[in-house]
């Protein structure tokens, strides 16, 4: 099990990684709809950088298929006992808060396996299988998850168990929202609250359309 302390801890490191070179903000106002909405937000969206991973079927994935929609990426594994569930049972719940809409205008979130040696594919759906289907995966060779996880400023190491139990990994727990450019707009770190990223998410789309 993964402490608290120490995913607070990645999830700062997160933020400045994020932030590197880059002014953030943070927001603590109300929005239109009376809703209060925090989310440190950079300054001018930050474009990722090209990446070659797959998908839970098998397909690839490149920053081209991040386009067109608003989309949480959260980095994870799925051995892990607590946070990554936990968490995406937030995220499903914050996208079936946009139900309202229509299809290409609800926002979307990915999953990334920092996992690679376990989360095959095939494990990454029958692991999301469980949550939103519009949460998909994203697994890839070790060397193309590092490269996009030091683009945005992830923190994740494996850690061995004692006696030789096998291995979990340490994480940031943050959730990282690009716009429809499929670039990084805002970081949010835990505890996440469904009700507050969304209204979060509307608050900050409303800026980016104004």
């Amino acid at each position: 099990m993964l402490p608290a302390t120490r995913i607070i801890v990645l999830a700062t490191l997160a933020i400045a990684a994020a932030g590197a070179g880059v002014a953030a903000g943070v927001w603590l106002e109300k929005s239109s709809d009376g809703d209060a909405t925090s989310a440190t937000v950079l300054d001018a969206p930050r474009p990722l950088p090209q990446f070659s991973l797959v998908d839970e079927h098998g397909g690839p994935v490149t920053r081209d298929d991040l386009t067109g929609r608003w989309t949480f990426l959260f980095f994870g594994f799925t051995h892990c006992p607590d946070v990554c569930p936990m968490t995406l049972q937030v995220l499903t719940r914050t996208l079936r808060s946009f139900d309202d809409l229509p299809p290409e205008q609800r926002p979307t979130a990915r999953f990334v396996s920092v996992d690679p040696e376990r989360d095959t594919p095939e494990q990454l759906a029958r692991y999301l299988a469980a949550f939103d289907a519009d949460i998909h995966g994203m697994t890839g060779t070790p060397e193309a998850i590092q490269a996009l996880t030091r683009s945005i400023g992830v923190a994740y190491e494996r850690v061995e168990e004692p006696g030789g139990q096998g291995y979990t990994m340490d994480h940031t727990a943050a959730l990282f929202l690009l716009d429809r450019k499929a670039q990084l707009v805002a970081v949010f770190t835990p505890p996440h609250d469904a009700r507050a990223l969304a209204a979060d998410l509307r608050a900050i789309g409303k800026r980016a359309s104004s």
